[in-house]
């Protein structure tokens, strides 16, 4: 299945949609927190719907009502003894502390790229919590058997911070006091804001942040999740996805992007001091974030921390005169492809010359680009970058695969065709990614 997208102009106003890391966590903290949860401006990727089966899994009832997801959870009480993540990286890293939380041996299992994807730090860090754990030679599928017992521990955090979300998690859910979780060369830390944050709001017992260094559960102070009150969480709108409707306008519009919140811990806020730098054509409005084409310059950028913008700023950087430097490379490797090759090998079709050495990757951009054939890679993030790319592009893209947006972004093309992109996919577009 492929889509067709030729140069467009694009103008309008469009909503981003809700932020998967947000929508995930909040499933987690339902399920822990016992008890009645609505969860309001729900997702529905294929990463949102993968959290909610696990839950499901592990003994929450899901309930749907006019705003959202009533969740309410008793515990944590597996149904079976298997889970399955889906292809989703933050459910497996997450939700697997919360279910070696019990007795019961779990097979913890997913699909697609999250098969290849390494998992040995729990081999590693499971055994110093009392956890009994087999892997596939630290690759899924995972076999747990708890109870986790909260315990004084170091790890490592350069892979990941969703591991650390995880255990966070999980020591909240099992009342840790008195114990601190030490992390080196923690990565993503905005993301770890986040977990707080959502740990905070569903009245968890939430460790205190010792400069992203140390995470203190302080002495008597249990969890707070057996409340009888109801707790309305509302998901973020995602600046992940927002940031590639925000390039968009930057190459082809110009579009207003309502929703998303500037006050927001999430990393991928970031977007708006890339574009900045690029000299892009930006305001901020009362109504939302207006985006539009101007000569725009290269800008060096350090994504280390919010590595999934690498393609929406290589998008950008096509279009940006000079050379642009990012910064955050090795960051790629473990995504639904490895990223940083997946984006020299797509956008050099399209005709923009990418560099990678060590740590760092030069965009050298000006646009517009050729017409070309190009392959997602079945990675939602590859899928989008392209297709916004081929925006301002010298003619006809046709993007194969492009059903992997299904995983984070499943509205992307329509809300793209609202706002008078030229794009034709097969009818019926049904996302299969085979």
């Amino acid at each position: 299945m492929n889509a067709t997208i030729n140069p467009s102009q694009l103008k309008g106003i469009v909503s981003a949609p809700a932020s998967k890391s947000s929508m995930q966590r909040a499933c987690a903290a339902a399920l822990i927190r016992k008890g009645k949860s609505v969860i309001k401006n729900p997702g529905h990727s294929n990463d949102d719907k993968a959290a909610l089966g696990i839950i499901k899994d592990l003994g929450a009832a899901v309930e749907k009502v006019n705003d959202g997801w009533l969740i309410n959870s008793p515990g944590i009480y597996p149904r079976g003894n298997e889970i399955n993540c889906g292809e989703s990286g933050l459910s497996i890293r997450m939700f697997t502390p919360i279910v070696a939380l019990n007795e019961q041996e779990t097979i913890i299992n997913g699909t697609g790229s999250l098969l290849s994807r390494p998992m040995d730090f729990f081999d590693k860090v499971f055994p110093q919590l009392g956890i009994k754990i087999r892997s596939k030679k630290g690759l899924l599928p995972l076999v747990v058997r708890g109870p986790l017992t909260p315990r004084n521990i170091e790890i490592d955090g350069s892979l990941s911070s969703q591991f650390l979300t995880g255990l966070l998690m999980a020591y909240a859910a099992a009342d840790a006091n008195d114990v601190s979780i030490k992390v080196n060369n923690l990565q993503s830390k905005p993301y770890i804001d986040l977990t707080l944050q959502v740990m905070k709001h569903f009245g968890l017992n939430t460790p205190e942040n010792r400069h992203y260094e140390e995470f203190v559960f302080a002495a008597g102070s249990p969890a707070n999740h057996q409340q009888d009150d109801i707790i309305n969480y509302r998901v973020e709108s995602d600046w992940s996805s927002g940031a590639f409707l925000l390039v968009a306008g930057a190459i082809a519009g110009p579009i207003t992007v309502t929703g998303l919140d500037l006050t927001s811990t999430q990393a991928d806020k970031a977007i708006i001091d890339a574009l900045m730098a690029a000299n892009a054509g930006i305001a901020i409005e009362a109504k939302g974030i207006k985006v539009h084409p101007g000569e725009m310059t290269a800008f060096e950028f350090d994504a280390t921390d919010c590595p999934d913008l690498f393609p929406p700023l290589v998008a950008l950087a096509s279009y940006c005169k000079g050379e642009t430097v990012l910064k955050g490379v090795n960051r790629l490797v473990y995504k639904e492809s490895n990223r940083g090759l997946s984006l020299w090998e797509e956008f050099g079709k399209m005709g923009v010359d990418i560099r990678v050495k060590n740590d760092l990757m030069t965009i050298s951009g000006g646009g517009p680009l050729k017409a070309a054939t190009v392959h997602s890679h079945l990675d939602h993030r590859i899928a989008m970058a392209c297709t916004v790319a081929a925006l301002g592009s010298g003619g006809r893209t046709i993007l194969e695969k492009p059903g992997a947006v299904k995983k984070s972004y499943p509205d992307f093309y329509n809300d793209l065709k609202s706002l008078g992109a030229d794009v034709s996919l097969p009818q019926p577009f049904n996302f299969k990614l085979d």
